[in-house]
């Protein structure tokens, strides 16, 4: 609604919507000697004079007061220079007299604030002070540049540098590409920390620069319509598009009525297909279904004449095109070999076609069959160099290379590269001679060492397929000489135990890194480290399952197999659980000074199938040391190597056993009975009995008639026998 309005200044008054009339204002009219109320102002300056009639009121438009404002300029109103800093009175001889006396001005600068936040540099002056001079830092838009510039005047315009910021946008399909991006410093910092896996906020912590706006595009599952989404993340939804038609089946007996979602599918027909075949057999019953999908094929057995039309075979498929007998067709070609089948061969009588077979001649150079197409009774053209495969192998024959055999009839024996023996090979080769030197046949030589641990095993065993391809991997690591770390993906708790065990197995450092569910294992090469291996998982599983049905058909066998060997005496000592990874040589090393205390009794160390360590003893002299004697040297040994053991921490315990010719464990000793049986066990028992009898009194003595109490015959040290060392507790 339009009202009548008036400025401030009562001046200007015209007609003007209610709403655009500002606050209401009491003001006064010179000219009408009368107050109004003014609510709008109208941009003209008042020119108003002040009470001195000289100079009037350069201001806008505003609210008048009755009596006019005192002048500005006057003697009373302007105590100092225009600058504010120095006072009239030390620059003037005697005071100003009315406002139109001139101001002097000092000769300090004039340090007003301009609107740029800089200072006033000019010489004190009157009216507004000018523009600035001074100069600034001004960085791009992005803040990687800077440059020096002229003051501004408070309104800074960042110039834009020539870097073209490659960062994705929110979509994760477009990029940036904006010369001197703004968000270009967030959007790093945003980067950065996505690579230290800290978490991710929501969509708003995308600066806004980076937010894609162009329209997404791409097909929908329909395959009529695209997206017409903004551009963003992960699959498109459903087509927002509807069907008004009727959708049905090939045969047109189930309909989905309208409407339907777009890309609705035809709907699973639940009758049978109208086909018939074009064998004129019955057709098989099956559902209806789209043209592109062929109808099954007919089962029907038929009588069908072979390609070469020599046989006619029977209860052929009928949906089979042709049916070959599988014999050669017999005729001779032109080249001198026979056909097999119309069409690929030259047939007899025709002109104009030839044998396309390839040729398979051997070759007059390089011994290898000839790869041409059949050319007939001609010699074989060699005078291309031959594409076929040769073998290069060292002088044993171990390591082996595939190489072009490039043998020609220009040059016969090309230069192929020499292969040198390595490390495996001087090993075999030593293995050869000391096989031949120890008449030892390596062909019926069964090793049933494993060199796995049981916990490796049984991991292998929950998880068979993958344990399998893990260890092919590690294999192939093993055998590179360039590679030295291996890093693998983030997996569960199980798996990083298999590969730490089998790491450990194979000689290799292993640790693991980061946090779950990121957890990863690195593999690398340490010192430690020699060779893999010989033995794969599968394999050392296998002796595992042999050995215990060994040992289940030799339990069934003999029920009671230390009661055969009661009376053979101790020939042995065995290590039991020994350490992983234990040598013949730590052994000797670890118990040669305790085997030195018996120096007529010489301990051949082996290893058996049970992972136990037989140290045999044999004596140079035994015409003077008999077996039943060598059992006590043997059982006064035993507890001096089962310190010495303790300390090393070679063996979980040792024990005396018996063993026969072919190191064959016929009895050992039973450490849980304690009732033994045995000369041993008697004197066990003896010595116990002594040992634990209540001590008497003596008999008074004569003469006196008083008793001694406390008086008791001194007992004296006899000699420790051989088998007091065993307690009573070895069955023999």
């Amino acid at each position: 609604m339009k009202v009548e309005a008036r400025c401030y200044c009562g001046r200007v008054g015209r007609q003007m919507p209610c709403y655009e009339r500002g606050e209401p204002k009491q003001s006064y009219s010179p000219t009408e000697n009368g107050c109004f109320e003014g609510s709008f102002s109208c941009d003209q300056l008042c020119q108003r004079s002040f009470d001195c009639n000289v100079h009037k009121c350069s201001k806008p438009c505003h609210a008048q007061d009755e009596l006019p404002s005192h002048c500005p300029y006057a003697p009373d109103a302007v105590t100092h220079c225009p600058c504010g800093k120095t006072p009239l009175d030390t620059l003037l001889d005697q005071p100003r007299q009315s406002c139109e006396d001139g101001i002097p001005h000092c000769d300090r600068p004039c340090e007003k604030l301009l609107p740029c936040g800089h200072l006033c540099r000019a010489e004190c002056h009157i009216g507004d002070c000018g523009f600035c001079n001074g100069t600034i830092d001004v960085s791009c838009r992005c803040g990687r540049t800077s440059t020096r510039s002229v003051c501004h005047q408070g309104d800074v315009q960042q110039p834009l540098c020539m870097r073209t910021f490659q960062a994705n946008l929110s979509c994760g399909r477009h990029k940036c590409g904006e010369h001197c991006c703004q968000g270009e410093k967030r959007a790093a910092e945003r980067q950065a920390a996505r690579r230290k896996n800290r978490p991710a906020g929501d969509s708003n912590s995308i600066e806004p620069e980076h937010i894609c706006i162009r329209t997404c595009g791409r097909p929908l599952k329909c395959g009529s319509h695209e997206c017409q989404q903004m551009c963003h993340r992960g699959p498109c939804g459903s087509c927002p598009e509807a069907i008004f038609h009727e959708i049905s089946c090939d045969c047109g007996r189930t309909v989905l009525q309208p409407p339907q979602p777009c890309g609705t599918r035809p709907p699973e027909c639940r009758f049978n297909c109208r086909r018939r075949p074009s064998c004129g057999h019955p057709p098989i019953d099956h559902n209806c279904h789209p043209d592109d999908v062929a109808c099954p094929k007919c089962p029907f057995l038929v009588e069908k004449w072979c390609a070469c039309g020599k046989e006619k075979l029977q209860s052929q498929p009928c949906h089979l095109q042709a049916a070959h007998c599988g014999r050669p067709c017999g005729k001779k070609l032109k080249c001198g070999k026979l056909c097999h089948r119309p069409g690929e061969c030259e047939d007899v009588g025709l002109s104009g076609k030839h044998c396309e077979q390839v040729c398979g001649k051997v070759k007059l150079f390089c011994e290898h069959p000839c790869q041409n197409t059949c050319h007939g009774q001609t010699p074989c053209n060699e005078s291309g160099t031959c594409p076929a495969k040769a073998i290069v192998s060292c002088p044993c024959g171990l390591r082996q290379k595939q190489v072009k055999c490039l043998a020609s009839g220009s040059n016969p024996t090309p230069s192929r590269p020499e292969i040198k023996c390595d490390d495996e090979c001087l090993r075999l080769d030593r293995n050869r001679r000391l096989a031949a030197a120890l008449n030892i046949d390596p062909s019926s030589h069964t090793n049933d060492h494993v060199p796995y641990s049981d916990t490796t095993l049984r991991l292998f065993k929950e998880n068979l397929a993958w344990a399998e391809a893990q260890e092919r991997e590690i294999r192939v690591f093993a055998k590179s000489p360039n590679e030295v770390r291996m890093r693998y993906k983030p997996m569960t708790p199980t798996c990083r135990q298999f590969l730490h065990v089998l790491a450990e197995d194979y000689g290799l450092e292993s640790r693991s890194e980061d946090v779950e569910p990121y957890r990863y294992v690195i593999v690398f090469k340490g010192p430690r480290f020699v060779s893999a291996p010989s033995k794969t998982l599968a394999q050392c599983v296998k002796i595992r399952e042999t050995q215990a049905a060994e040992a289940t058909a030799t339990a069934s066998r003999s029920q009671s197999p230390l009661l055969a060997s009661v009376n053979d005496p101790f020939n042995g000592l065995l290590l039991t659980s020994p350490r992983f990874g234990l040598t013949v040589e730590e052994v000797k090393s670890a118990l040669g000074g305790d085997f030195v205390s018996q120096p007529s009794i010489h301990f051949a160390v082996s290893f058996l199938p049970t992972e136990e360590v037989l140290l045999r003893a044999t004596t140079q002299y035994s015409a003077f040391l008999s077996p039943s004697a060598l059992g006590q040297a043997l059982s006064s040994l035993r507890p001096r190597l089962a310190k010495t053991i303790e300390r090393t921490d070679l063996a979980g315990n040792i024990l005396l056993c018996h063993v026969d010719s072919n190191e064959h464990v016929s009895r050992r000793e039973d450490l849980s009975k304690k009732d033994a049986a045995g000369w041993s066990a008697v004197a066990g028992r003896a010595a116990a009995r002594s040992g634990t009898s209540t001590p008497t009194e003596e008999p008074p003595a004569r003469g006196t008639g008083r008793k001694l109490l406390g008086l008791r015959k001194k007992t004296v040290d006899k000699e420790e026998k051989p088998w007091a060392v065993l307690g009573g507790d070895v069955e023999c």
